[in-house]
């Protein structure tokens, strides 16, 4: 199976392509900036298509003989949602068999940034494709910042309360299992909600990073409007107040491993896993 890879040199896409190569999935990396071709190379990939998921052409030249797209779309983008259908219709236009949809935890959640992944799922599902929809939770490779900032400063912030519970996965696991959603019929139309395991705070995030980090690691919240000062006026700094306020109030609820144990056929990474391996 040739497999066109979106994102494919991304901090957690990019991971997608080495989990297909090594189950035996060709691989046509799809890139937006030409510079980053040799990465994806690196990485695995047999081809290397360079394109804008916002240029129709484009897509349409990188999809052209592709048996399998991995498709992951940006977060809190105005066009999100329009995006991604888009890339669905083009997908099946092209005769491309199989799709592994890359969204969100918890999609019927009000919070702009899971909302806008239902309607990318309705296509799919409305589709004549092969369908997978992997619906990950928050991703443990987005606390390498912070980790970095614990073992620097001792201080590990955030902008929503150090108190919400939350649940993680290791975006390896989720790219191991969009490997076996493509060299495998075991997913096909099928969605799943995968996991690591547990809700842990970032004050609970803190205890793990201090026994990891050599020195005692402190959990603060920072002002949420401070952490998108920067940012300019806009859908993806409003969608981000949204999320960090939501956070604060409810945290980000789950945790059932069952899904993600099954298809792995072994524990997903835990963030005690996680931790142990950075301090290496």
């Amino acid at each position: 199976m040739r497999v066109l890879v979106t994102g494919a040199t991304g901090q957690f896409a990019g991971l997608v392509v080495p989990a297909l190569v090594s189950r035996g999935v060709e691989v046509r990396a799809f890139v937006h900036d030409p510079a980053k071709q040799g990465q994806a190379k690196d990485a695995g990939a047999d081809e290397v298509a360079v394109g804008d998921l916002r240029d129709p052409a484009s897509v349409r030249a990188a999809l052209d003989g592709v048996d399998g797209l991995f498709l992951i779309i940006p977060a809190f983008a105005p066009d999100t949602s329009a995006l991604g259908t888009g890339i669905v219709a083009a997908a099946q236009a092209a005769g491309v068999r199989r799709v592994v949809f890359s969204g969100v935890y918890h999609p019927s959640l009000a919070l702009v940034n899971h909302a806008s992944t239902r309607p990318v799922e309705e296509a799919l599902y409305h589709s004549e494709l092969e369908f997978t929809v992997l619906q990950p939770a928050m991703f443990m490779q987005g606390l390498l910042g912070g980790w970095q900032s614990a073992v620097d400063d001792g201080v590990f912030v955030a902008p929503y309360s150090k108190d919400s519970a939350m649940t993680f996965v290791d975006y390896r696991d989720v790219a191991e299992a969009a490997a076996v959603a493509f060299a495998t019929d075991d997913l096909v139309n099928g969605t799943f909600e995968l996991a690591a395991g547990g809700m842990v705070t970032r004050a609970g995030l803190a205890a793990l990073m201090s026994r990891h980090a050599g020195r005692e690691v402190t959990a603060r919240d920072v002002e949420p409007g401070d952490a998108v000062r920067q940012m300019p006026a806009g859908p993806m700094k409003d969608g981000l107040l949204a999320m960090f306020a939501d956070y604060t109030g409810h945290g980000f609820r789950g945790g059932n491993s069952l899904v993600l144990r099954t298809i792995l056929g072994r524990a997903p990474r835990s963030l005690e896993d996680f931790f142990a391996e950075l301090s290496r």
